[in-house]
């Protein structure tokens, strides 16, 4: 239960440095600091800035800066992985992160899947269990265009204005290193995303179709354009319009590195449900898969 009134705030600011220069060596520098920041409602927000500096032709400083603030409640269940795991999961998840870490060599993981997947919530557990920066491309959007949602700005705009903007953002964060990134639902139909993305690690959560739209139905589809103009009720309309979705993207996202199938884990558990998978068991299932997808591309690089 929360009491009114008796909210605990916490800021924090993360600054990503990355200077590219002739050299072939490269470094990423992280600091954590605290920063004013004001909550307003009941949900957290995040503010971005991003900075590019090419003072000397051969290297370049990238300062991303973000500001995050939460409340300390229950309520918001992505702020902490004790809302969703045991201790076992969330200790074997940061062992299993430790091994992974030395094959990314700094580099990102790209999240991507249907919209409800989870790809902001897994996102948040990676990042945090790598020691690496989370970015919601939606959000850096959003910011980008002024602070307006993803729903507005399909209904001032376009889809393909938001899927422009999408892009631009994704080329600036396909310059960084040890971020995660949890991309919009449909940054896998431009050929030219994968092109940024494949400069990381990309990896699919690939969620049941009827546990999406049970999901989607739960919390309303408000802030889900595609969605938002349909009728009937909720989990039909976000079935039949998530049907249909997948039939456009199905093949695209099969481009990704490493594929987290839900149904199949849940299928290992003996129960089928791929709604009662934690997020902190499906971001070990995704450590996993990452895991063998290195070590299947090292044995095929020995071969030939």
């Amino acid at each position: 239960m929360e009491t009114a009134g008796a909210l605990s705030l916490q800021s924090r600011t993360w600054i990503i440095k990355e200077k590219a220069s002739s050299s072939p060596s490269t470094f990423v520098r992280f600091s954590q600091t605290s920063v004013a920041a004001k909550c307003s409602g009941n949900n957290a927000f995040e503010n971005l800035r991003l900075k590019r500096s090419s003072r000397f032709s051969k290297s370049k400083d990238v300062t991303v800066e973000i500001s995050s603030c939460y409340k300390n409640a229950a309520a918001s269940a992505v702020e902490s992985e004790s809302s969703y795991a045991s201790v076992d999961e969330s200790s074997i998840l940061k062992i299993k992160s430790q091994k992974v870490i030395p094959y990314l060599n700094g580099q990102c993981i790209y999240l991507v899947g249907m919209m409800g997947s989870g790809k902001t919530t897994v996102g948040k557990i990676l990042s945090e269990a790598l020691g690496y920066s989370f970015f919601d491309s939606d959000k850096l959007v959003e910011k980008a265009v002024g602070g307006t949602s993803v729903a507005q700005i399909f209904k001032d705009h376009s889809e393909s204005f938001f899927r422009d903007n999408e892009s631009k953002v994704l080329k600036e964060l396909s310059s960084l290193h040890r971020l995660v990134v949890a991309t919009g639902g449909g940054a896998v139909i431009r050929p030219v995303n994968w092109r940024y993305m494949k400069q990381g690690i990309t990896v699919w959560l690939d969620v049941p179709l009827d546990a999406l739209a049970k999901r989607i139905a739960a919390v309303g589809t408000d802030s889900r354009p595609l969605l938002h103009d349909d009728s009937g009720d909720p989990y039909t309309k976000a079935y039949m319009r998530l049907t249909a979705l997948f039939e456009e993207r199905g093949e695209a996202y099969t481009h990704a590195d490493v594929r987290v199938c839900l149904q199949s884990m849940a299928a290992r558990q003996g129960n089928g449900n791929a709604s009662a998978l934690t997020p902190t068991a499906i971001a070990l299932e995704a450590l996993n898969e990452i895991e063998d997808f290195f070590d299947e591309k090292e044995s095929g690089e020995r071969i030939a």
